[in-house]
């Protein structure tokens, strides 16, 4: 049975980005993007998104990420952030 853990990180103010990561212990890592700026961005965010999750030794779950104009640290912080939070981590 597919195991599944939430954790949450960021706001939907102005550029800033609400990430939310469901965690599976089987299937594939899917990233769903919503952003104001995806056309200028949208490959770019979806880059540093996944170069973030590899780091992190994420394979398997969703990614929701809504940006509302956030820079890459932004996004990197708040996706390491709620993965930590889906892990049950303290983050520091």
């Amino acid at each position: 049975m597919d195991k599944i853990t939430t954790g949450i990180a960021g706001t939907l103010e102005s550029n800033d980005v609400m990430v939310t990561v469901e965690l599976r212990t089987e299937g594939p890592l899917n990233i769903d993007l919503e952003s104001n700026v995806i056309h200028q961005f949208g490959e770019l965010i979806e880059k540093t998104a996944r170069m973030t999750l590899e780091e992190l030794g994420v394979k398997h779950g969703l990614v929701k990420i809504v940006d509302k104009g956030a820079l890459d640290y932004a996004i990197r912080a708040r996706i390491i952030t709620a993965v930590n939070r889906a892990q049950r981590r303290e983050v520091s």
